[in-house]
């Protein structure tokens, strides 16, 4: 499959949106994945430069035919956030009617912030896969940042949202998380991944764009946690 899988890491505020300083604040990463033979691509997180980033495809010779949401949370599907709009799905699906993925727990969350239809979401449950030409991604259903948190998982790399940094995880004190989906999802779901799995994160809180989640594992405290109990010591609240 390598030879033939399209993987773009685009940051925020620097490889697009350069002028957005919310963009710049945020530094959220967004990610093209696709076929390099059938030029086919979806974008996973389409937020603040929608036209930068189909434009990003395009420029690859690809054609953006989809979209994935790790959340419904505005820095990674545009919406109201702090007083700013965020350009997002709202504006992908003005340039072309494709299929927006998201988790079914997260799709009315999808539509409240980005304004967008019922009919423009594609619901997944979590161990589902969204076929990109002939390139498989795997999506697993990871909630604790929002219930319906989903990470991708195609060709031994993960795009882990806000479920996972190089460095912590995402936080579990807004409405509709939960600590204890947190500990479940990054130890039983994906702490049982193969070490190999190089993660790439939903922002750069951290030196590296991406690490081996065997490096993780030995270095993100959120995995000096043995059990719930002493986890909750840390995220209970």
């Amino acid at each position: 499959m390598s030879s033939r899988l399209y993987f773009r890491q685009l940051l925020s505020g620097r490889d697009f949106a350069r002028h957005d300083p919310v963009a710049r604040q945020m530094v959220n990463f967004a990610y093209l994945i696709g076929d390099t033979e059938t030029r086919e691509a979806v974008i996973v997180d389409p937020a603040y430069g929608v036209a930068e980033l189909v434009d990003a495809a395009e420029q690859d010779g690809m054609k953006v035919v989809g979209a994935l949401a790790t959340h419904y949370h505005p820095d990674h599907v545009g919406g109201s956030m702090m007083g700013h709009r965020i350009e997002g799905v709202h504006e992908l699906l003005g340039q072309n009617a494709i299929p927006i993925h998201v988790q079914r727990h997260e799709a009315s969350g999808v539509q409240k912030v980005t304004g967008c239809a019922e009919t423009d979401l594609m619901i997944h449950d979590g161990g589902d896969t969204v076929m990109v030409g002939e390139i498989p991604i795997t999506l697993l259903h990871t909630p604790g940042h929002t219930p319906g948190s989903q990470c991708f998982l195609v060709d031994g790399r993960l795009v882990s949202g806000d479920t996972l940094f190089l460095e912590g995880c995402g936080r579990v004190d807004l409405p509709g998380a939960s600590p204890e989906a947190m500990y479940e999802s990054l130890n039983n779901v994906l702490g049982k991944l193969p070490d190999s799995t190089i993660v790439f994160p939903g922002h750069l809180y951290s030196e590296d764009p991406s690490a081996s989640l065997a490096d993780i594992k030995a270095h993100n405290y959120v995995y000096r946690f043995q059990t719930l109990p002493q986890f909750m010591t840390m995220f209970g609240g």
